[in-house]
């Protein structure tokens, strides 16, 4: 396993790698979710905002968030909704693009993704974060069920478990889930830290199945998760996130290397509260 030589112990010189085009991709299916029928639903969709939802209701809310998505309606009278935005999986995917590969590894599939697995050991503390994520059809807006989910992160000082120093012996905070009836993938996991440089995110892959999730060329979708500032703010003004505080007054939405260009597709809700747990919802809409 290789170890990131350039990192501090709070993940300062992280800086994912932007994928060639993405930003153009990005901005032309954001050009087709500006046409979506009334802007508050377009909101609901791509998840704008704090909530006062109970985690525990996350489930069912974004399953009635996928099935009520607002999208486009063409001269055939066919609903569609726009792609999620093709994005770097940066220099620390763990799924065998570069380096370590966790996608083949015993326990990968899992939904508490804050420990190590597959003979490692160790747990990520933080602030505890349920990701729910609902898979839909670009083409329909309709559920996807069987989709398969591989979703990694920062810990919480901004360190990549298997590539960071001190961490390269933890494959802690990455794991697979495969799609419910309603395309719903949920993972327990913490928040993650902010290094400089980039925005507080969260990395994820789209496969069609779950036996196709073990190689990262079957992959249909690549994107991340950005989290609201309001959250953030709240979160790192807890033990342990310290570091987290002067990096994100560095760095923006409008200035971070991969949302720059328009995180509307990307923006998750966060509902509940720091002391007793937050969960992040977003719908994403994928090749059918």
């Amino acid at each position: 396993m290789a170890a990131d030589t350039g990192h501090d112990e709070f993940g300062g010189l992280h800086r994912d790698l932007a994928a060639t085009g993405a930003a153009m991709g990005r901005r032309r299916w954001l050009r087709l979710a500006a046409n979506y029928t009334t802007a508050a639903g377009a909101l609901t969709l791509f998840g704008c905002g704090d909530t006062a939802t109970s985690p525990g209701a996350v489930s069912a809310a974004a399953a009635t968030d996928a099935t009520a998505a607002t999208g486009t309606t063409g001269a055939s009278g066919s609903t569609t909704c726009a792609l999620v935005p093709n994005e770097t999986a940066g220099p620390f995917p763990g799924d065998g693009s570069n380096g370590p590969n966790v996608l083949t590894t015993s326990g990968v599939v899992r939904s508490d993704i804050r420990s190590s697995f597959g003979g490692l050991s160790g747990t990520a503390d933080g602030v505890p974060l349920t990701i729910v994520l609902t898979i839909v059809s670009s083409s329909t807006c309709a559920p996807l069920a069987g989709r398969a989910v591989y979703l990694g992160h920062c810990d919480r000082p901004g360190r990549y478990s298997l590539y960071s120093a001190g961490v390269t012996n933890q494959n802690y905070l990455r794991g697979i889930q495969q799609a419910d009836a309603n395309g719903i993938v949920t993972f327990t996991s913490i928040f993650p830290g902010c290094y400089a440089g980039r925005w507080p995110h969260v990395h994820f892959e789209v496969y069609p199945t779950l036996a196709s999730a073990s190689q990262v060329s079957n992959r249909i979708a690549t994107s991340q998760i950005a989290l609201p500032k309001a959250t953030c703010d709240q979160v790192y003004a807890t033990s342990g996130y310290e570091a987290s505080i002067s990096n994100l007054a560095q760095i923006s939405l409008a200035t971070d290397n991969v949302f720059s260009d328009g995180a509307a597709l990307e923006l998750a809700t966060v509902s509940g509260t720091v002391s007793g747990g937050l969960a992040a919802t977003l719908t994403v809409a994928v090749p059918s």
